[in-house]
């Protein structure tokens, strides 16, 4: 029996959106996560709470997480997150951008066990909402998680979600199984893989070798194959019919996407970051016709010339 299969929140990629579109088309995913709603000049972004507002996200299994480095600013997101009817809130230990981790927010806490844990200290309030947390390593070195445990196991946190990388490393160099094991064993919450898995085979395998896991995470390679979660649970390889997924998939996202965006320059931009990780097999130079239009019209038959090339293919 496999494992759910979380969606890792992407700023950038997984929006409402594309949320929406994924969902609609491909199945296996238990939970989509949200990227995170952070504070802007006091006040939660706009941006974010678009995102997270329930309507824009009727039908599709979601949970919002925040970011933050002080406990007032954790309380004013909880709140606000709250607010929208949420009951399930993750926090996130992990993003590795610089300039986030110099503040301190994000996976540049690990280091400092004492602001872990001054931080998480007001989650004990809120008695009705299930907290989760979605770590690294350490930012340094792996033992940094390994001290923050008996804080996270200590208070209301429901859940780890771990990527088995430092954030130093942001998205370089492999996964650090040996130290993503010894968490493992030492854990005793419900904990999720996360990092790297971008084939059925490799899920398969972190599945047999941590067979306590309650599930895995996967961002990067669902945006790559949108199908792989799908293909995890149900086994098989969903064969050709697959491309015509991902084609629908992306004039779902391109059609929502020219319904909130303003102007072709917005729009074609947007539909850069979708293509970043998409179908990495692809003929590079039909992916690059498709980056290089400079008009909704150029950039519509480039697409459909690569689709069609696809499903020639099978």
């Amino acid at each position: 029996m496999s494992l759910p299969v979380y969606f890792a929140p992407l700023q950038g990629y997984t929006d409402a959106v594309y949320r929406a579109a994924h969902a609609s088309l491909f199945g296996g995913v238990e939970a989509y996560y949200m990227p995170f709603v952070r504070l802007e000049k006091e006040e939660l972004r706009r941006k974010d709470l678009r995102d997270i507002e329930p309507e824009a996200n009727r039908g599709v299994a979601v949970v919002p997480q925040l970011i933050a480095s002080l406990p007032d600013e954790l309380c004013r997101l909880v709140d606000g997150i709250a607010a929208c009817g949420y009951r399930r809130i993750d926090i996130n230990l992990g993003c590795p951008f610089p300039l986030l981790a110099r503040r301190h927010k994000g996976s540049g806490i690990l280091p400092y066990p004492d602001e872990v844990e001054r931080l998480l200290c007001p989650l004990e309030r809120y008695g009705d909402i299930d907290f989760s947390v979605k770590m690294r390593l350490g930012w340094e070195c792996p033992d940094e998680s390994l001290r923050l445990l008996p804080i996270l196991e200590g208070g209301p946190v429901r859940q780890i979600t771990l990527h088995a990388r430092l954030g130093r490393q942001q998205y370089k160099g492999n996964p650090d199984i040996d130290s993503f094991a010894r968490f493992y064993e030492a854990c005793h919450l419900p904990l999720v893989y996360n990092g790297d898995l971008v084939a059925v085979e490799e899920m398969v395998a972190i599945e047999a070798r941590f067979p306590r896991l309650a599930g895995l995470m996967v961002g990067r390679g669902l945006l790559a194959r949108p199908w792989l979660a799908e293909a995890y649970a149900y086994g098989g390889d969903p064969g050709p019919l697959r491309y015509e997924r991902v084609a629908r998939l992306h004039e779902q996202v391109f059609t929502g996407y020219a319904r909130v965006l303003q102007g072709a320059h917005q729009l074609l931009a947007r539909m850069a970051a979708f293509w970043e990780y998409l179908l990495p097999d692809v003929d590079k130079r039909m992916k690059k016709r498709v980056l290089k239009a400079r008009s909704p019209e150029a950039y519509t038959e480039a697409v459909r010339a690569l689709f069609f090339s696809l499903q020639e293919k099978g």
